[in-house]
């Protein structure tokens, strides 16, 4: 029942915490450090493994999780959506810009902003945001946008993500977890 009423307190939560994230959108040190961030997935976009036309290995995830973190769900979802319109003009592998990324990296931002912001950074906290970002970008949003740009069956899609995704999983929840605890450790030590 403690984790039921738990949960159901972080829920209720959620707009007040938005709108403490949409204040991040003034202040100049936000900007700043969401900048950074967003810099620095563009880069590690330079570095993105194809594994075929629809499935690629990223990391650009790992910027976009510390801004979540550390600027909330509102300024990261903006800076997601940034960052693909970056990314398709630094990178541009030859496909044509489609809107839904867009809101795919809006929705990544927004819920790595939700689930992590301003809360402590445990491997549970840290897998939840990963998974709830895995199942509605990476199952659901992504290969809906596939589907209606290349015509594929949604199912299919789905099928040939999952394989790499629950190999990746743990890989990727480790990653996190380390570079989200150091930087909390970094800024505690800065505030002090």
């Amino acid at each position: 029942m403690n984790r039921f009423s738990s949960l159901a307190a972080e829920l209720r939560g959620i707009p007040r915490l938005t709108a403490e994230s949409a204040r991040e959108t003034r202040s100049v040190r936000s900007l700043t450090g969401t900048s950074m961030l967003m810099a620095l997935s563009v880069l590690l976009n330079q570095f993105t493994i194809f594994i075929s036309a629809l499935i690629r290995v990223s990391f650009t995830f790992l910027p976009i999780a510390a801004a979540g973190m550390l600027f909330g769900p509102v300024l990261t979802g903006l800076a997601g959506a940034a960052i693909d319109i970056l990314k398709y003009f630094t990178r541009n592998d030859g496909s044509a810009f489609f809107p839904g990324f867009t809101i795919s990296e809006f929705m990544r931002g927004f819920l790595y902003g939700l689930i992590l912001y301003r809360k402590p950074v445990t491997l549970g906290r840290t897998a939840a945001a990963h998974l709830s970002v895995m199942v509605v970008v990476t199952f659901l949003l992504n290969p809906l946008w596939l589907s209606m740009m290349y015509g594929q069956a949604f199912v299919a899609l789905v099928g040939m993500r999952v394989v790499k995704n629950l190999f990746l999983f743990p890989i990727e929840v480790a990653m996190l977890y380390a570079l989200l605890k150091a930087t909390a450790t970094i800024r505690a030590r800065a505030l002090v």
